[in-house]
C-alpha cells in the first residue's frame, strides 16, 4: 500500500488544503497518510519552515506547497 506523508504545522491553509485534496483521493484510492507536525522536531521546522505543506509519496517527494488531485492520481495508479 501506497503511503502519503504530508509535512505540515498548525495553522498551515496551504497545508488544509493539500490534506482535502488527499483526502478526495483517498477516496478513489486506497493508500494510507501520514501527517508529520514539523514544529514538534528542531530539524525539520528549519529545513521546511516556509515551505510548506510537502508531500511524499512513498519517501520521494512529490508536492511544495500544493498538490494537484489529478497529478496525485496519476502516481498513486
Amino acid at each position: 500500500m501506497a503511503l502519503i506523508t504530508i509535512y505540515s504545522k498548525p495553522d498551515c491553509h496551504l497545508c488544509e488544503l493539500a490534506k482535502e485534496v488527499i483526502e478526495r483521493c483517498r477516496q478513489k484510492v486506497d493508500f494510507a497518510v501520514e501527517i508529520i507536525d514539523i514544529s514538534q522536531n528542531p530539524e525539520l521546522l528549519q529545513r521546511y519552515r516556509d515551505d510548506i505543506p510537502v508531500i511524499l509519496l512513498d519517501g520521494d517527494e512529490i508536492a511544495r506547497h500544493f498538490v494537484r488531485e489529478r497529478k496525485l492520481l496519476e502516481l498513486l495508479q
